[in-house]
């Protein structure tokens, strides 16, 4: 238990020493938060406009999380650069020769990376709604609302699965260049354009993002998802499994490979 404590504040100290992986934390908020607020703004102001058809299925909530697309890949950011930089700075041969029992390495820093992610996902998210519903004025919603609370809560756990998600594969690929080559464009377009085509459609809904922010709909339908034969808790489930076969991955890497 005295190793294991050692290691989590070894690894502690890795994490707020790096001002990088603050930046993109503090970059998380920001983005998330400022793009919100901005289309809150704008969907209040062109609420009456809109068709019968998509006031029908209007989601105060959801729409105050419209700026966490953008913001998750600051998540990603911070999940690359915990792991891969490391990698590429040689770190990891010391971290290693200090920790050999590799287990008890990943666990660690997957540790103290999520209880500080989990940290910025949920005020961030409560942040968003409360800003969001403020601004969407007469058209928001409050906490008491059933499912509302379930789905800002879901916000933060959304984010913080994200990160997660992108550790794990970054310490299959190790490299910073790779990870962010891959999940950048993965996430913020093809993701996108999976679920923008009719034909891919029924796969996209099951990859982790899209899957992950049913958590965050209330009203059916919201977000194309009245058809979607899982629901929110659903959709966080599947996000979880493709966490946790992310971290399984990473972990055969890391016991297989050398530094």
């Amino acid at each position: 238990m005295a190793h294991t404590t050692r290691v989590l504040r070894s690894e502690w100290t890795k994490v707020r020493s790096v001002r990088s992986t603050l930046w993109t934390l503090a970059s998380a908020f920001a983005v998330t938060v400022g793009l919100s607020a901005l289309i809150c703004v704008f969907t209040e102001s062109s609420y009456a406009d809109m068709p019968v058809e998509q006031k029908a299925t209007f989601d105060p909530t959801f729409v105050s999380f419209s700026g966490m697309t953008l913001g998750q890949l600051a998540m990603i950011a911070f999940g690359v650069l915990v792991v891969s930089g490391e990698y590429s700075t040689g770190m990891i041969r010391s971290s290693l020769g200090a920790v050999p029992q590799r287990g008890t390495f990943m666990a660690c820093k997957i540790i103290v990376a999520t209880l500080l992610v989990l940290a910025v996902g949920m005020v961030t998210s409560f942040t968003t709604f409360l800003l969001g519903q403020e601004l969407l004025g007469r058209y928001g919603t409050t906490l008491d609302e059933p499912n509302v609370l379930r789905a800002v809560i879901g916000g933060g756990l959304y984010m913080t699965l994200m990160a997660l998600f992108t550790m794990g594969v970054a310490f299959v690929l190790r490299s910073p260049l790779l990870a962010f080559g891959i999940l950048m464009p993965f996430f913020f377009l093809i993701s996108n354009i999976l679920g923008g085509v009719e034909a891919t459609k029924d796969v996209a809904q099951y990859l982790p993002d899209q899957a992950g922010t049913m958590i965050m709909s209330v009203v059916e339908g919201s977000m194309g998802g009245g058809d979607r034969p899982y629901g929110p808790w659903g959709g966080l489930l599947i996000m979880c499994g493709w966490v946790i076969a992310a971290l399984v991955a990473g972990y055969a890497v890391l016991r297989q490979r050398d530094a």
